[in-house]
């Protein structure tokens, strides 16, 4: 299990788990969960619908993730997908700000999360395709 553990799979270990995480959130219990974190109420079968397809995008790209980190041939791959996939949400956030005002502190967070985690596969990348690996 060790051999997964390196600084070779940190971004993907990181994502895979925020994601997991977010997607549980999400869709989990939306009606719930959603209007303690954000200013929103789930009071239709559509938007839980929306939010129960979110959390199954979420998961799928954490499974991707995954099988980035357990399996090499997959590392690069899923080093991309990261990339994309936390890029951009990070400019739909920065896009939102600018058409819509600031959100809840927590979006926010989430914005620099993003980005930080997009940038780190960014140089992932760069430097582990240096190296060969």
């Amino acid at each position: 299990m060790n051999t997964y553990l390196n600084k070779q799979n940190a971004h993907l270990i990181l994502s895979a788990g925020i994601l997991i995480l977010a997607s549980l959130l999400y869709g989990l219990y939306p009606e719930r969960i959603l209007p303690e974190l954000f200013e929103v109420e789930i009071d239709s079968v559509d938007l839980k619908n929306i939010f129960r397809a979110i959390m199954c995008l979420y998961l799928g790209i954490a499974w991707i993730l995954v099988l980035g980190i357990l399996k090499p041939e997959y590392w690069k791959f899923a080093t991309l997908l990261s990339l994309v996939f936390m890029g951009c949400l990070a400019f739909g956030r920065v896009l939102s700000f600018i058409l819509d005002g600031s959100p809840s502190m927590f979006l926010i967070l989430g914005f620099f999360g993003e980005m930080i985690l997009a940038v780190f596969s960014f140089w992932q990348l760069r430097y582990y395709k240096r190296e060969g690996l």
